[in-house]
């Protein structure tokens, strides 16, 4: 997909994208999220070959920002039900524009950003009626390595797949990912 090799940002959701969209509840009622490694993995690798990376979520809660934290992501809008206008400010931010952007979504609430955002993708779990408006829907189940299975797709198609598919190619951007 030709569209893959202008991305210079990618816009995440978070629930149902990054997680798998279920809450667990500890005796307390502290709410907790499955994150998946290799979606972690994906966003270091794309962030190390200067593909900039945000995070855009409804919800605003300190194990989001520590898995932000953690992760290194240093664009993030969070507790903004108004993805539109969030998408804009990304992309402002970063330095982009809507050709150079792509979203990754899963649900409604992710349809205003897939009318700003130059690629629309959907997870492999979004409802049709989301599918049929993204410009790309992705194999993989939100939680279940969706974001990875997208970044690999965007350093394959911009010639820089030997950093997920090599072992020479992945210690090339260690020093990077560790920062």
């Amino acid at each position: 997909m030709e569209q893959l090799t202008k991305i210079k940002l990618v816009i995440t959701d978070v629930d149902g994208v990054l997680t798998d969209g279920s809450l667990y509840y500890s005796e307390n009622g502290e709410a907790l999220k499955y994150f998946n490694v290799k979606d972690g993995l994906g966003i270091k690798m794309l962030l190390a070959c200067g593909i900039q990376v945000a995070v855009l979520s409804g919800g605003d809660t300190p194990i989001l920002r520590r898995r932000i934290k953690d992760l290194g992501i240093p664009l993030f809008q969070l507790g903004k039900m108004s993805k539109k206008q969030a998408c804009l400010e990304l992309m402002q931010q970063a330095g982009v524009c809507a050709e150079e952007t792509a979203f990754l979504g899963d649900d409604t609430l992710d349809l205003p950003a897939f009318d700003v955002c130059g690629l629309a993708v959907a997870v492999g779990d979004a409802f049709d009626y989301i599918k049929q408006q993204a410009d790309l829907v992705l194999t993989r189940k939100g939680g279940h390595s969706a974001f990875r299975e997208l970044s690999d797709m965007i350093l394959k198609a911009q010639g820089k797949e030997e950093v997920y598919a090599s072992a020479d190619g992945f210690m090339k951007v260690v020093e990077q990912m560790a920062q």
